[in-house]
């Protein structure tokens, strides 16, 4: 006799208590043949096709894995609008995982009618427009969360969150402001400076801290020792003058590092638009250069995986095409 659905569900869960994440996954499956509706189970199978933790590391879906899990969770989002976790795990798989801008843009539109007072589809929005270099329609969602229509329960997390992306939005209206980058526009003059430093790696972080702000620190904290360090007072005056400084110039020297990668911001754009459209932009002189290799590798593997198909089509993105805006 066959099992009942709920039977079928109770299994499902307690085979996943077990660790048994392929049995859990089987379960869920016939638990949806039976009954289509089962929105848990429709979240199950999304979460279990996606690969588990190996060795206290989460491990990264490919392709295929993340496609299938994003079909399971429209239809979870379809049975459940309301679902506490579906809209953020399909968010991270369309923007990060498959690179599909503009299906993000939509994905959080829906959730946004849907609950018109969440903060955070609109937050999403925001960061996927900053990256596409849309101020536009990014100060039109920003707009939404400062002219007061919008309840915002008192929650730390949320106004970091907040804060973070108006200090993106505003970095990146300063970086652009003398020069926007249309990787679409094969003539852009951001691709002459791409093939130009296309052998160069972008400085990181770590290297402009340790050539650049350290030397800086060391000078100021050394001076100030010579006038203030005779005294047990005087040295914590100085190592909190070290701090201080520290941070204050790493904080002021971030917009210089970014000008000194900027052909790297440029061409991560680029990548942004060929996974968007699902055509190629990057021109083959580029693609597989030192610069494009050192970008790619921050990529997850479905979007390297994705962006590969992508450029074996052959076709290219249209030189009028702008990003599909859903509100």
């Amino acid at each position: 006799m066959a099992k009942s659905v709920e039977l079928l569900w109770l299994d499902s869960i307690d085979a996943r208590d077990r660790g048994d994440m392929e049995e859990a996954l089987e379960l869920a499956r016939k638990v949806v043949e039976q009954d289509e509706a089962h929105a848990e189970a429709w979240m199950a199978i999304a979460q279990l096709t996606l690969p588990q933790k190996s060795r206290g590391r989460q491990v990264m879906p490919d392709l295929k894995q993340s496609a299938k899990a994003m079909s399971a969770l429209r239809k979870v989002v379809e049975l459940d609008p309301h679902h506490p976790s579906a809209w953020d795990l399909g968010g991270t798989l369309i923007v990060d995982h498959l690179g599909m801008l503009e299906l993000g843009l939509e994905w959080w539109e829906q959730k946004h009618l849907i609950a018109p007072n969440e903060i955070v589809p609109v937050v999403e929005q925001m960061s996927i427009l900053v990256r596409l270099g849309n101020f536009e329609k990014c100060d039109e969602r920003l707009e939404i969360i400062t002219d007061g229509s919008m309840e915002i329960p008192p929650n730390r997390e949320i106004e970091a969150r907040i804060l973070r992306v108006r200090n993106l939005i505003e970095r990146a209206r300063k970086f652009e402001k003398k020069r926007s980058f249309r990787p679409q526009n094969e003539k852009d003059e951001g691709w002459e400076t791409i093939r130009r430093m296309r052998k160069r790696k972008p400085i990181s972080e770590t290297f402009f801290l340790l050539t650049f702000v350290f030397p800086i620190v060391f000078m100021l904290g050394t001076t100030a020792m010579i006038f203030l360090g005779s005294s047990g007072l005087g040295t914590a005056m100085v190592f909190a003058l070290i701090i201080l400084s520290y941070f204050i110039i790493s904080h002021l020297s971030m917009g210089l590092l970014q000008s000194l990668n900027r052909h790297a911001f440029d061409l991560d754009r680029a990548l942004d638009v060929e996974a968007t459209v699902g055509k190629a932009c990057i021109p083959e002189t580029i693609r597989g250069s030192k610069l494009y290799d050192a970008v790619i590798s921050k990529r997850l593997p479905a979007f390297r995986e994705r962006l590969s198909l992508i450029v074996d089509s052959e076709e290219r993105v249209p030189a009028k095409w702008s990003l599909a805006v859903p509100f």
